[in-house]
């Protein structure tokens, strides 16, 4: 625990295991994890499953801006307790200063043995001490006999996660989506007190070096029922329950289509990396050093290009998997009309029967002031710009959201 004066932000939201749906009402304790038995606050979930966002005392900012012997985050622990779940505890949450940490609790009903649930965060990559990556050529040989490799590029809906090196068969595997994947990588690897196109950069690397795991196949063709590890020493640090950074997933609702490439070559770029300080790493990306590229206004392709070189560039994937309606193109805001209004009124009415505060609406197709304030309160429950405007990042939460809890709804 720091003596440090500054402060970071905390919101707790708590949904069902089994079906998705929020959970009102929960009891949510937070103390600091050295200290797990001094609550420093007491909250209660609304019907969104979700509490205030509360401040806590963190180490002073300058902690996180450059490498030094001072732990530039604050750890929490909150124990969650509703009638009928299980309780749960997720201790050595991180809180950053000037940041907003989104800790997601997923309960599951009581059982006969009555175990609680438990989740240890460890602590970000730059700050611990793990393995570094072995070295892996950025570009994979193509064609080899009986090597599976998609035909072009697609964000998956899912991804396969092995926790731990890939040899290690005790490890379980995750299933988790992909874009669910990216957000906690990025919490895991790096700060969210850094500069926006440091971040952005990040998490372009940590976006193209996943996709190219996808597109090649990696594991899967050499026997393994997984797409990628949790291990450093052979991909990026994902952490099973992990809270995530406002900020952070922001930036990733809208870019997450996107990954590396560089002339004439398909499959997205390996974009290994190291932290710069402990290890270096020539012709990868240095975590650190990125930091003090953003810090003199570098924009996140020119930071890019100083360590991959001037050939690499942002691409899209030509597909989205799991998505029901894609992209229109441009903006719906009040006075636009037709099919595709009609399909996200539609949507966001589902989403509504879990959601309640997002109000009813009638799926005219015509989008009105109503029509905007349902969007405005989807924005505020899942951490968007609050415009009333559907832009790229909206549309695909919407729809993401609208997937999860159809499925749900197809099951009941």
């Amino acid at each position: 625990m720091s003596n440090g004066t500054d402060s970071g932000n905390l919101q707790v939201s708590v949904t069902s295991y089994d079906t998705g749906e929020p959970i009102a009402n929960a009891r949510i304790s937070i103390a600091y994890s050295g200290d797990p038995e001094s609550p420093v606050e007491e909250l209660i979930t609304d019907s969104n499953g979700q509490t205030e966002t509360v401040s806590l005392a963190s180490p002073p900012l300058e902690y996180s801006m450059s490498p030094s012997d001072n732990q530039p985050f604050s750890e929490y622990s909150v124990t969650v307790t509703v009638p009928g779940f299980e309780n749960f505890n997720v201790s050595g949450i991180p809180i950053f200063p000037d940041e907003t940490a989104l800790q997601g609790i997923r309960l599951t009903p009581q059982t006969p043995l009555g175990i609680p649930g438990n989740i240890v965060i460890p602590v970000n990559t730059l700050w611990g001490n793990f393995p570094p990556k072995i070295a892996e050529a950025e570009i994979k040989p193509m064609g080899e006999p009986g090597e599976i490799v998609l035909s072009r590029v697609v964000v998956p809906e899912y991804i396969v996660v092995h926790d731990g090196v890939p040899t290690d068969t005790s490890a379980n595997d995750y299933y988790v989506r992909y874009i669910d994947y990216i957000k906690n990588v990025a919490s895991s690897e790096i700060y969210s007190t850094w500069p926006e196109s440091t971040l952005r950069a990040n998490i372009l690397a940590i976006m193209s070096f996943t996709m190219n795991r996808v597109y090649t196949e990696w594991y899967r063709n050499r026997g393994y029922d997984f797409t990628i590890t949790s291990s450093t020493a052979f991909d990026h640090k994902w952490v099973y329950g992990r809270n995530i950074f406002e900020n952070i997933s922001q930036i990733v609702d809208e870019i997450f289509a996107d990954y590396l490439s560089r002339p004439n070559v398909k499959q997205p770029i390996l974009t290994q990396y190291c932290d710069g300080k402990r290890v270096t790493c020539p012709n990868w990306l240095s975590q650190w050093g990125s930091k003090a590229l953003g810090d003199q206004g570098y924009t996140p392709i020119e930071i890019l290009r100083n360590y991959y070189g001037e050939t690499i560039y942002i691409n899209t994937a030509e597909e989205i998997s799991g998505i029901p309606a894609s992209w229109p193109g441009s903006n719906l805001d009040i006075g636009d009309s037709g099919i595709k209004v009609r399909q996200l009124q539609e949507q966001l009415n589902l989403i509504g029967e879990y959601y309640n505060a997002i109000p009813a609406l009638i799926p005219d197709g015509i989008y009105g002031e109503n029509t905007a304030e349902a969007v405005r309160v989807f924005q505020r429950i899942f951490k968007l710009p609050q415009t009333g405007i559907v832009d790229y990042s909206t549309w695909y939460k919407i729809s993401d959201m609208y997937v999860r809890l159809s499925g749900i709804a197809e099951l009941q």
